[in-house]
């Protein structure tokens, strides 16, 4: 089989050099929409609040680009984990959670430790998951954990894994924020370091199964991250303690994101679907710990 759960989970975990800087933090700021119009901001290009996203003198990192700091190498670890061959038609991000130990710097450069904690076989499909951890010369970082779902890859008897589900509170949201994706929102996206064709080629988004190429998921998770730093956590990114999300649903680039905010004693919960259509699930089980 192309996965082998046993050997993946065994094998010892493996280390990569990450190195980043301003230019990089701003590419994935820009490519999750910062210095576009939103609801709260009709005029970003020259708002002091947007602009600590876009200008280098002024710059903070949002925690979600852990995801693609050194080239978005955590996904690329797990997909290359031993044990582990897949087809990247088959690929889909199922869940991710970051985890920071300290504010994110500017420029940087870390040792990433990748492993893979478990692989669960749902039926149809497995779930790798990988943990990855990142410390420079100061020390931890901060912690990713993603899981990777892989049609066709199951079935091999192994443990089917958690499966509880996060519910909604029982009220109204405390606010309900849009987002538009822009056309080429997922070609700007993909400088960061996901080069799944699944994200630009239309012909490889039809063996995928979709009659056109989709965004990334974490490409969806920074703008939600964004909206919720944007305008409960008074812009400050500094708060984010945690961020953990599933991916219930695909996004097209030039859709609208709807996203419902719920305050809670030291945490935001959201929930993310596709306003145009039909309010379609994107992002479930979503929550923002922050201090």
């Amino acid at each position: 089989m192309p996965i082998d759960a046993a050997k993946a989970t065994s094998a010892d975990p493996r280390t990569t050099e990450l190195a980043w800087d301003h230019k990089d933090v701003q590419l994935y700021h820009l490519g999750i929409g910062a210095g576009a119009a939103t609801p709260e901001k009709p005029h970003p290009a020259t708002d002091p609040d947007e602009l600590r996203y876009t200008l280098e003198s002024a710059l903070h990192v949002l925690p979600g680009f852990a995801t693609v700091a050194g080239g978005g190498m955590a996904l690329a670890g797990g997909l290359s984990a031993p044990g582990i061959d897949v087809d990247l038609a088959a690929v889909l991000h199922g869940g991710q959670t970051v985890t920071v130990h300290r504010p994110l710097p500017v420029s940087g450069r870390a040792t990433q430790t990748s492993s893979v904690p478990a692989v669960y076989d749902k039926g149809k499909a497995a779930v790798i998951v990988l943990r990855s951890e990142v410390a420079d010369d100061d020390g931890p970082l901060w912690t990713c954990d993603t899981q990777i779902f892989v049609r066709g890859e199951g079935g091999f008897g192994g443990d089917r894994g958690p499966s509880a589900r996060l519910e909604l509170p029982d009220r109204a949201p405390d606010l309900i924020t849009e987002r538009h994706i822009r056309e080429d929102q997922a070609l700007l996206y993909r400088l960061s370091g996901d080069w799944n064709p699944l994200h630009a080629d239309p012909e490889f988004a039809k063996l995928a199964g979709f009659d056109r190429p989709i965004l990334h998921g974490l490409c969806t998770y920074g703008v939600t991250l964004k909206a919720v730093v944007d305008t409960l956590l008074g812009g400050d990114v500094a708060r984010v303690r945690s961020y953990t999300t599933r991916f219930a649903g695909v996004v097209f680039p030039g859709e609208t994101l709807r996203i419902r905010l719920w305050r809670e004693p030291g945490r935001i919960q959201a929930s993310v679907t596709a306003a145009d259509r039909d309010e379609a699930p994107v992002l479930a089980d979503t929550v923002v710990e922050h201090s």
